[in-house]
């Protein structure tokens, strides 16, 4: 294997498969913030075909102590405000590739001060994101028995479900521009893996879903959460979520997060029913 570069100043630079466990490394550093990302690097390492984009790397007296990935999303981790503006700097000279900046709030928020005169305006800027947290199975909201794992001959019934929450959570729909090609894939990979679960009605419909998306051996992000609109006001959520919750902490990972819109407030107080406790904030800012 190629050694990894050594470098004595204070630089920024792409990353290679060699400098694989130094990144590791400073994604372990906050398991949580950073399952998205690390979840990618187990499975694809650090190689951009493999991995989608290129992973950046900040070092500091030759350290690399700060990373962004730029790929379909672009994603400070654990970044200081002098990789921040080193990130904004490559990001501006490479032109804007990604449908979003998402991230930590902190460290987002100063990246996109300094992209947003080039990249800007943004269609829509969240700046602050509640993350929440949770490694325990709710002691007083009792899991729905009814939501299961979504089996492999049900994808074309959970497709409009999918497609409908993303539509309302981003405001788009993921069947613009390839026609849904890659958002088909990537549920029906989370299906094939086990981590799409729903309950269906008599007539086998969708009631309730969520994904298990992100998924690392530290922590694992529970996300596309949604309730068909007829059904919603009956307190489906809830039990829906704790059941998924089970799931995740017993089979996927010792500690489940997510994380929400400030203004969505009904699934905030969902969420904190269920035993989610927020810890940080993210910021999305949306192409």
């Amino acid at each position: 294997m190629k050694a990894p570069h050594l470098l004595t100043q204070t630089t920024s630079r792409v990353l290679e498969p060699s400098d694989l466990d130094a990144a590791l490394a400073i994604l372990d550093r906050e398991p949580v913030s950073n399952a998205f990302v690390k979840a990618r690097v187990q499975i694809a390492g650090l190689d951009p075909w493999r991995l989608g984009g290129e992973m950046w790397g900040w070092y500091e007296g030759g350290v690399l102590t700060s990373l962004c990935y730029a790929g379909a999303n672009l994603v400070p981790i654990c970044a200081t405000p002098r990789a921040v503006r080193a990130f904004a700097d490559r990001a501006r000279r490479a032109g804007r590739r990604c449908s979003s900046v998402v991230g930590p709030a902190e460290p987002t928020a100063a990246l996109w001060r300094l992209l947003e005169p080039q990249w800007g305006p943004a269609r829509e800027v969240r700046t602050h994101q509640p993350l929440m947290v949770t490694d325990r199975v709710s002691d007083v909201i009792a899991p729905d028995p009814r939501v299961r794992r979504v089996r492999k001959d049900e994808l074309q019934t959970i497709m409009p479900a999918c497609v409908a929450m993303f539509t309302e959570e981003v405001g788009v729909s993921p069947l613009a521009g390839d026609g849904g090609l890659l958002y088909q894939a990537r549920v029906a990979e989370l299906v094939g893996a086990g981590r799409s679960f729903a309950r269906f009605d008599a007539d086998g419909k969708v009631v309730f879903k969520a994904e298990i998306g992100a998924a690392t051996d530290r922590a694992c992000q529970i996300q596309g959460v949604w309730v068909a609109p007829e059904h919603r006001g009956r307190g489906i959520a809830a039990p829906g979520m704790a059941a998924v919750l089970r799931y995740a902490l017993t089979d996927i990972a010792p500690v489940a997060s997510l994380y929400v819109n400030d203004f969505n407030t009904p699934a905030r107080r969902t969420y904190e029913r269920v035993g989610f406790q927020e810890v940080g904030a993210f910021m999305s800012v949306l192409f």
